[in-house]
């Protein structure tokens, strides 16, 4: 399927706050609950000068952070130790640096791509890894019915393919969920209900959340961005020394 939403907004991160079910004329669904923080615009990154539209994001407060991103919040004399991460977008009109993204930025209703990572499982035979139906049960097979059998050739080619499946390390990966729909919006604890329950990532984990591409634009979304512009109700003068 082809990308239909070529319109870039920003993407935020979100903390992904656990599962639980909702009760609908349809019957119960699952849903998935993701948490927007505190989220302020740091700095802005313009075509001209970078080669690209994007933005510079903070959110959360964290005791460890990496030093890199610890001497970018010295520079700037912010005082939060916050999680910094960046989001291209097409069109950087009516965007303000040092106000905050509030959680109206979603609307009920939109489709929603979301990024994680998996839950690690360690190392996972074929079965569990590859959903390998294992050896016969009998005749002839002994002590290795979860084995995944054969993994190569004899004389020609020789070798085991790149790519072959097999034992190994499985979970903690980049994994994208794509078109989650929004059920509900808690615009007072800035909590969205997204349907599903196949959103990557333990509870508390952060996920990635933008408009899904395979999606055309929900028209009540606001472009670029949503930003509260009361001063009482996300300036960031709090980050701020």
């Amino acid at each position: 399927m082809k990308r239909i939403n070529s319109l870039k907004r920003i993407g935020l991160l979100m903390i992904n706050i656990g599962h639980t079910a909702v009760y609908s004329n349809n019957g119960r669904v699952a849903v998935t609950l993701l948490y927007l923080d505190e989220t302020y615009v740091l700095d802005i990154k313009e075509q001209g000068k970078c080669g690209y539209n994007s933005v510079i994001l903070g959110t959360g407060d964290f005791k460890n952070i990496a030093k890199p991103q610890l001497e970018y919040l010295k520079e700037r004399g912010i005082s939060s130790r916050c999680k910094l991460y960046e989001s291209r977008l097409s069109d950087l009109s009516g965007i303000e640096c040092g106000k905050r993204v509030g959680i109206n930025h979603f609307v009920v209703g939109q489709y929603l791509d979301i990024t994680g990572y998996s839950v690690g499982k360690g190392f996972a035979g074929v079965i569990k890894r590859h959903n390998f139906s294992g050896l016969r049960a009998s005749h002839g097979v002994s002590i290795a019915h979860r084995s995944q059998g054969s993994t190569g050739q004899c004389q020609d080619p020789g070798r085991v393919f790149k790519g072959k499946k097999m034992a190994g390390h499985l979970g903690s990966s980049r994994v994208t969920v794509q078109n989650m729909k929004i059920l509900s919006i808690d615009h007072e604890n800035n909590i969205i209900a997204v349907k599903g329950n196949n959103v990557p990532g333990f509870r508390n984990s952060y996920v990635f959340v933008r408009d899904a591409v395979k999606k055309s634009l929900h028209k009540d979304v606001p472009f670029p961005v949503s930003l509260l512009l009361d001063a009482n109700d996300g300036d960031a003068s709090g980050l701020v020394n």
